[in-house]
């Protein structure tokens, strides 16, 4: 029993860090893999495919925890979260879990306790943490699409949170507001003009 894990939301201004855990089901979608290297409409297919067939766990973390304890801590504490609540669902606890990066939760989160191992570019190595970056980014990017209703001046149903010219553009005409990452320096800076 493998779990992979993996993150979506680390670098924007705006929006929660999310992650996501998996248990491959018996049949793997063709194409799984580095969610940042297919187009939109492949990964919301096989985020389909893979929640249907699955065992999975999503974790988010929201910006006033990430400005609170820091975005690798945030991460940190997304990725114990999700494979918590997957750990609870199996009727055995994983043998390992396979996390993309170069940093796991060990000794980062006190409620982490399974024994992990960080991959770097792992997404695209092993398909059990290609499949968790699918899930976690698909999520990621419904729940700035959705927040983009609220807050329409930042155009996150296209760049997602990210700092695009867009976006800093409408930081500075409207300033921040309560979904963005005070903690980041474009943020804060655009809250000082």
């Amino acid at each position: 029993m493998i779990i992979g894990v993996d993150e979506a939301g680390r670098g924007p201004l705006a929006g929660p860090v999310v992650a996501a855990a998996v248990v491959l089901g018996n049949e793997l979608p063709s194409g799984v893999g580095d969610s940042k290297k297919l187009s939109p409409k492949r990964r919301a297919a096989l985020d389909e495919q893979l929640r249907a067939t699955c065992r999975w766990a999503v974790a988010v973390v929201e910006p006033r925890e990430i400005d609170r304890i820091n975005i690798f801590q945030a991460t940190m504490e997304a990725m114990t979260r999700c494979v918590a609540e997957l750990a609870a669902q199996l009727a055995h606890p994983p043998l390992e879990v396979l996390i993309d990066g170069n940093q796991t939760p060990t000794n980062r989160c006190a409620e982490w306790r399974w024994p992990a191992r960080a991959i770097v570019g792992g997404d695209g190595i092993e398909p059990v943490i290609g499949a968790a970056s699918i899930i976690a980014k698909e999520w990621r990017d419904r729940m700035m699409i959705e927040a983009s209703e609220a807050h329409p001046h930042y155009g996150w149903e296209r760049n997602k949170g990210y700092g695009t010219a867009e976006h800093m553009e409408a930081l500075r005409v409207y300033g921040p507001c309560s979904l963005h990452r005070q903690s980041f320096a474009p943020v804060a800076q655009a809250t000082l003009l």
